[in-house]
């Protein structure tokens, strides 16, 4: 009896100091409760995370609301075919009409048939033909056009009410965001890919006005002019290209985003071609490397190198040295965020301008000037774009004019259109200041000019 009363009270001792134990660690603020809150707090964070992946993501509504709006685009241009044996015997000189077939996606973005497409969809058109999601066949007609950016407006009539796509706020992009490329590529019916964005205000071109969003969703050939859509259905790129050494994708395309193609096709509406303002400001964007160079201390934004003369920018006070770091709401790291911006804008939009002068941030508003009189200085030349009466006179579509001259050796150039500089053709002031500010002091320029008497001359600068 005796024994067994120990075993009890031994017992009955483990149980308590177990109990006393659990109620020490477990419910109170012990060191098993805090591995217990940390396993409870990773858990949220892994569903959340996993959350983020393509497999619980729901893309049905995105993607039902975007292949109805997605287009097939069809280009019927003609050559004309020589035979040179018919030439040669019997001096045949008509040749042959030849239609040539390319195709192409557009986005329909009014119920009446407004459609938004590539430029390089429709070049060279003699006819347009779009094929809806339904099968139905509409000849369509081309509104207009902006080559610099890739867009090209279409119209078709249907006699009914279109789905068409909404735009969204293509700022408000994040690199990482899931979206859907929509394209119909072969006359079937729309399909549709997934991606991420991979990156924003990419520049493919060598004059630095595109900025487009850069995505891994799967685009090919004939996606041209298709829809880049968010998770939520809405507009926030046109397909345009990709970057492949084959033809097919490998892995990166790029898109015109939302709102400079919204600006682009409203201008074409209102005033039948593109309203593009201009900042008036050269330079180039900051890194490590060139700040070093410079002797400043900041490293990002827009290094102001020159001011345009009557511009915006020169009337608000900036000048050579000042460093763009924001326009409006918008951060500006690079040339291509900032004309990414400005390409959103018309002439005489104000917008705010930050900038960094002497270490210290600045603010000031900034009429924004238009681009047909832009001008720019080169070795006392002054160059503006070419006017309609200018090309009607000289019969050139390209090409910018001497509109004044400082120096008295070169008078003579005054109201000459230089063609060319280093036998690059020069379409606008835009083209002649990137090629010409990135010449070294006493650097040798080649320049072609149409003179006054319709005379193609030659001139070498230093």
């Amino acid at each position: 009896m005796k024994r067994f009363s120990s075993l009890f009270l031994v017992s009955l001792l483990s149980g308590a100091t177990t109990l006393g134990a659990y109620k020490l660690f477990m419910e109170n603020d012990g060191l098993l409760s805090e591995k217990k809150s940390i396993v409870t707090t990773a858990s949220p964070t892994f569903i959340r995370n996993v959350g983020l992946g393509a497999e619980t993501v729901d893309f049905t509504a995105a993607a039902e609301n975007a292949v109805h709006t997605v287009v097939h685009v069809k280009n019927v241009s003609y050559r004309t075919v020589n035979n040179p044996m018919m030439e040669y015997f019997y001096g045949y000189k008509g040749g042959q009409q030849q239609a040539q077939v390319g195709t192409g996606s557009g986005v329909i973005i009014s119920e009446d048939g407004y459609i938004v497409t590539n430029n390089h969809v429709i070049q060279d058109a003699s006819e347009l033909e779009v094929t809806l999601n339904n099968r139905d066949i509409y000849k369509a007609k081309l509104i207009g056009t902006d080559s610099k950016m890739d867009i090209a407006l279409l119209k078709i009539d249907t006699g009914s009410k279109l789905p068409y796509a909404t735009f969204g706020d293509s700022d408000g992009v994040k690199v990482g965001e899931w979206v859907l490329a929509v394209g119909n590529p072969y006359n079937l019916t729309s399909t549709v890919t997934a991606g991420i964005v991979s990156a924003k205000a990419r520049n493919l071109d060598q004059k630095g006005i595109q900025s487009f969003i850069q995505t891994d969703a799967a685009v090919n050939p004939g996606n041209s002019g298709g829809a880049l859509v968010n998770t939520r259905g809405e507009l926030i790129g046109i397909n345009t290209m990709i970057s492949s050494m084959t033809g097919s994708y490998v892995g990166y395309s790029f898109a015109v985003p939302s709102n400079i193609t919204r600006k682009i096709i409203e201008d074409i509406m209102e005033y039948g071609n593109v309203q593009r303002g201009i900042l008036g400001v050269e330079g180039g964007e900051l890194n490590s490397a060139v700040s070093k160079e410079l002797g400043i201390s900041e490293t990002q934004g827009f290094y102001i190198n020159g001011v345009t003369k009557n511009s915006g920018a020169e009337k608000a006070g900036l000048t050579k040295g000042d460093v763009i770091i924001r326009l409006d709401n918008t951060p500006i790291s690079t040339f291509t965020d900032l004309s990414g911006f400005v390409n959103t804008k018309r002439p005489n939009d104000v917008i705010k301008v930050t900038f960094v002068r002497n270490g210290k941030a600045m603010e000031t508003p900034v009429k924004l000037g238009k681009n047909e009189f832009a001008t720019y200085e080169f070795n006392g030349l002054q160059l503006e774009n070419l006017n309609d009466s200018d090309k009607k006179r000289f019969n050139v579509n390209y090409g910018v004019k001497i509109k004044e001259v400082a120096t008295q050796s070169y008078g003579e150039l005054a109201g000459s259109i230089i063609l060319t500089i280093d036998n690059v053709k020069i379409k606008d002031v835009e083209t002649a200041s990137e090629i010409l500010s990135k010449k070294q002091q006493n650097e040798m320029t080649k320049i072609e000019v149409l003179n006054k008497n319709g005379q193609v001359e030659r001139y070498i600068f230093r």
